[in-house]
């Protein structure tokens, strides 16, 4: 039997290969980043040809450093970004458009729309989310309505749409010449256009977004045999046997399987995932309800979830725009030369605020500020707002579940910051937990993958890969913990009612 899985990890920042052994240990990887395009405040875009073009380099890049061919490979496991949207023409195999990210927020005038007849709430019911430009179904509105011809395109199904695992899926099968037009269930519960029951396209929802189902992908379970790499392809003949949007893959990759269990991913935002087993538990405090995964022919197993917009990005703002560091490692050595944040608090709100607060008028604001702040404590007051950020997002699931959670998992690139976790573990009051192997999104594609073909044999087999590399124990007196979050939630209140009718 081959002996690898490989993983592909279309991110927002960066595309990446990743071979995984039989552990769960990484033995090569290929990455590259692709541009950030902001075309106007609040607009936030990627070019899916130049995602195509890395995916296939990377994988190249993976198999070259661990000296193996596709022989080697098992089977292959995707892992994305989740509500960025792509349009293209199935004919062509070109998009119609820049890819619109998540984090964009120029769909703020349908989300009004549609809210001005039933609320934000208007399908919550159904889909598990609120009315918000985070989503794909108003990105997919939005290039029906903006791209000249596509509407007309679209009618006479000539279009597809795709979040990115979509778009390397199609690719990777054949593109004009069969390519796979499917995602999986986790995708898809991102969209605002799947039913969390039937785990299908709802039609009256897409009817009130517009938007033809003859352009949207087959949903299927997130393990299962989704097709083979083209002819065209390093990888040709090779399985693609699993899909898992981003934070889910990193929840399994926690082997957070069971009710009651959680992760946290620290990445270009941060998202909390707390797993409800088979109950879809609706949120009452301001969480997202959404698919955790679904295994073949299983029941789905859905979670309560916090999505934040701005968290690891905000360190590369720290880098790109302000030039404050030249690198993203730099901001903890930077942090580390003062003792604290110098009364300084800095709410990244660039894409407004995301869970639990979901108030798209609010903008990014660093308050507290005296001619004592230093660019020291502006750094330390960034890597501290992820921490606050999350705290926000942790209380809103205990309220949700009705229990609170002992210690807390977590994965992502910024969980290599020190400074940033022991703040988090003295911010929350409970242990902060980081696995010998962070890049749990890459492993938990390669896991469902895996299952799929029997490479791995069952979740209690995985579960036993799991290993702890450090915990961070709180070392805050309590008084001084809820002092700091007070002030935090006061500077929360000086970013809001920020944007006007007249101002985007």
């Amino acid at each position: 039997m081959s002996t690898y899985i490989m993983a592909i990890d279309q991110g927002t920042t960066s595309s990446r290969a990743i071979l995984f052994d039989r552990s769960g240990t990484i033995v090569s990887s290929g990455q590259k980043e692709h541009r950030q395009i902001f075309p106007r405040p609040g607009w936030v875009e990627h070019d899916a040809m130049e995602i195509w073009g890395n995916v296939r380099e990377v994988i190249g890049q993976a198999l070259a450093k661990a000296n193996v061919t596709r022989h080697d490979v098992a089977t292959i496991g995707i892992t994305n970004q989740r509500e960025t949207a792509v349009i293209w023409n199935k004919n062509t195999g070109k998009p119609i458009a820049n890819a619109i990210v998540w984090q964009d927020t120029r769909t703020q005038d349908i989300v009004d729309r549609l809210a001005a007849d039933g609320g934000l709430d208007r399908f919550q019911a159904q889909v598990g989310l609120p009315l918000a430009t985070y989503f794909s179904g108003t990105k997919i509105a939005w290039l029906l309505d903006n791209v000249a011809g596509a509407r007309a395109a679209a009618e006479r199904g000539e279009l597809l749409f795709g979040t990115t695992d979509t778009w390397v899926l199609w690719n990777l099968t054949g593109g004009v010449n069969g390519g796979v037009h499917a995602t999986d269930v986790t995708n898809a519960s991102r969209t605002m256009f799947m039913d969390l029951q039937t785990l299908q396209w709802d039609d009256e929802i897409l009817a009130a977004f517009n938007v033809p189902r003859s352009l949207l992908p087959e949903i299927r379970s997130s393990s299962e045999l989704f097709g083979e790499a083209s002819s065209q392809s390093l990888m040709r003949g090779t399985p693609i046997t699993g899909i898992l949007g981003d934070q889910q893959a990193a929840t399994f990759g926690q082997a957070a399987f069971r009710a009651g269990e959680a992760k946290n991913t620290y990445g270009t935002g941060n998202f909390l995932i707390f797993n409800t087993g088979e109950e879809i538990v609706p949120s009452r405090n301001g969480l997202l309800t959404t698919v955790a995964y679904k295994l073949a022919s299983e029941p789905a197993r859905y979670a309560l979830e916090g999505s934040i917009a701005v968290t690891g990005s905000l360190v590369q703002w720290l880098r790109d725009n302000l030039g404050i560091i030249s690198s993203s490692s730099e901001v903890q050595t930077l942090a580390d030369t003062v003792e604290d944040n110098g009364g300084a608090y800095f709410v990244p709100a660039f894409s407004g605020l995301f869970a639990p607060y979901w108030r798209p008028d609010a903008r990014g604001a660093i308050v507290g500020l005296t001619r004592y702040v230093t660019k020291a404590h502006i750094a330390r007051a960034a890597l501290e707002s992820i921490a606050y950020q999350t705290r926000d997002v942790l209380g809103a699931v205990n309220a949700d579940a009705g229990v609170e959670l002992s210690e807390l998992r977590v994965d992502g690139g910024a969980t290599a910051n020190d400074t940033l976790l022991q703040f988090q573990a003295d911010i929350l009051g409970v242990d902060v937990v980081r696995p010998v192997v962070a890049e749990t999104t890459a492993l938990g594609a390669a896991y469902a993958a895996g299952l799929a073909i029997g490479f791995w044999e069952s979740r209690e087999e995985l579960a036993q890969h799991w290993k702890q590399d450090r915990r961070f124990t709180p070392a805050m007196e309590p008084e001084e913990r809820e002092r700091l979050y007070r002030n935090w939630q006061k500077a929360i209140t000086k970013t809001l009612d920020w944007v006007d009718d007249d101002v985007r």
